[in-house]
């Protein structure tokens, strides 16, 4: 006669199991609040993307609008300012790129890659000196664009670096319309 060793599981196995599986219930229950602490929290998910309404905004004039926790310019340029900017040659400017905030997207620093496709007057851009993080002045400077009056630096009327101690032109946040008058930031 042949031995077989399948036993029926015994009151002391399954007690092994079931407090087995309640330590590691346990450690779940410990471990979850470490790590739902590293998601970002309601305020910086709010901040993550904003839609502006640009329907009041006349031609030549600017707002101001904070994103996460940064001012942005959002200007609708004149006729005039955007000739202007598009007669300028890269070679006369001293960061010849045009860095979006996604930083896999730059191009060079022309007019046409500062702007909207099919909104040319309208420029956003984070209102941030490159510089030291100061908050350039609108409609001032030597380019009429935007002046930085910590350390002097001079901005163009598309948000590029033409003199002072800047190293890049103003960032440009990923944006696109909405609807005619509507811009999402982010």
């Amino acid at each position: 006669m042949a031995h077989t060793d399948s036993a029926e599981p015994t009151r002391r196995d399954f007690l092994y199991l079931a407090t087995g599986a309640m330590g590691v219930v346990g450690a779940g229950a410990v471990a979850w609040p470490f790590i739902d602490q590293m998601n970002p929290d309601a305020s910086a998910l709010a901040l993550a993307s904003i839609e502006v309404d640009v329907s009041a905004v006349e031609v030549g004039q600017s707002i101001t609008v904070k994103w996460r926790g940064k001012p942005v310019f959002i200007r609708q340029r004149t006729e005039k300012e955007i000739e202007e900017a598009k007669a300028v040659p890269l070679s006369e400017l001293p960061d010849k790129l045009a860095r979006n905030l996604n930083l896999s997207d730059s191009a060079d620093a022309s007019d046409a890659n500062r702007a909207a496709e099919g909104k040319e007057a309208w420029l956003v851009m984070v209102g941030i000196c490159t510089h030291l993080g100061c908050v350039p002045l609108g409609n001032a400077g030597d380019f009429d664009g935007w002046f930085c009056p910590c350390h002097g630096s001079h901005y163009d009327t598309a948000g590029r670096i033409r003199r002072g101690p800047a190293p890049e032109n103003l960032l440009v946040p990923p944006f696109a319309f909405v609807e005619d008058a509507k811009i999402k930031i982010g």
